[in-house]
């Protein structure tokens, strides 16, 4: 089992907020750090200094970290055309080293697309745009040097493209889909992920959602054992019980209901949920940590959470 951080600065951070928490996390021994792709808060007014941008910040923390993998969770397909998007996913990949993992998604928060003037077609358009910009994307990465790359699509068309720059990764950087739907998404993961992520669940509904996308693969004629399973879990942990609820009524959390919803509790509880999480099929975590300041937070579960969760036997998936 791997511990990945996952952060949501979009309530409003500094980059150099950001690069503390990767830093620390590297340092740490943690295996990745995730952000989020949003312009807004989901809740609540914009907070100073507003918004940074997903792949201009890991670029910047792709030179200014060594080891720890870099990624989103999910980067939108309405806001980036496919052909500029794999260049800029592709010289992130170069400027790492080799460390970089792309989550895309078919976008869902439709205020903010009004706030940027991004345009926000229907649920159906949007699930087709992505379905193209996978294989633009991967279509673009897998095309030999010195051969072209052309793509006649509904929405997006491409001519003669030389498919530069590459990334550092061959063939390509890690794909990852997730989500709750039923059909499209499972299929999407299927044909074209390495990783499929399960957003914030309870444990049964994460492993039914395993299960379909087992099926997905295996009605594409694809071993279920090639797919890298993940959760995605809010964090919080406490040395103590009154550290406990002092840090989750400091996120605004309700420290009872964040026990029964999240991964929550003192470390114990914590590393033994995290095992309940292991045994339908993850094989990694992404701890989302909503305040980006607090880097005792992150210690604590380095010190406490991580050593037990070490001694967590891998899934078997079937």
């Amino acid at each position: 089992m791997k511990l990945r951080i996952f952060a949501e600065p979009q309530q409003g951070a500094h980059y150099s907020e950001l690069r503390a928490m990767a830093v620390a996390a590297e340092e740490l021994g943690f295996d990745a750090f995730f952000r989020s792709d949003h312009y807004l808060p989901f809740s609540g007014p914009s907070q100073l200094p507003g918004p940074t941008d997903a792949w201009i910040s890991l670029a910047g923390l792709a030179v200014e970290t060594t080891r720890i993998r870099l990624g989103t969770l999910m980067s939108p397909v309405t806001f980036r055309l496919p052909g500029p998007f794999a260049v800029a996913v592709a010289q992130a990949d170069q400027m790492s080293g080799g460390r970089v993992e792309v989550g895309i998604g078919a976008g869902w928060f439709e205020r903010e697309h009004a706030a940027f003037g991004i345009p926000f077609p229907s649920q159906r358009e949007r699930f087709d745009r992505l379905e193209e910009q996978l294989a633009v994307i991967t279509g673009l990465w897998n095309t030999p040097e010195g051969q072209s790359f052309s793509f006649d699509g509904r929405y997006y068309q491409l001519s003669d493209s030389p498919g530069l720059p590459k990334p550092a990764q061959r063939p390509r950087p890690p794909l990852l889909l997730g989500g709750k739907g039923p059909r499209r998404t499972p299929d999407l993961a299927a044909r074209y992920a390495d990783e499929f992520n399960v957003p914030i669940s309870g444990l049964q509904e994460s492993a039914k959602i395993f299960d379909q996308v087992r099926e997905a693969c295996e009605a594409v004629g694809r071993s279920p054992v090639t797919m890298t399973f993940s959760v995605l879990q809010a964090v919080c942990c406490g040395r103590n019980e009154a550290e406990f609820r002092n840090r989750a009524a400091a996120g605004g959390w309700n420290p009872d209901e964040l026990r029964g919803s999240g991964l929550a509790g003192t470390p114990g509880e914590v590393a033994n949920k995290i095992a309940e999480f292991a045994e339908v099929g993850a094989e990694r975590v992404y701890l989302f940590m909503p305040d980006l300041r607090d880097l005792e937070h992150l210690e604590l579960i380095a010190s406490a959470v991580a050593p037990q969760v070490a001694a967590v036997d891998p899934p078997t998936q079937v």
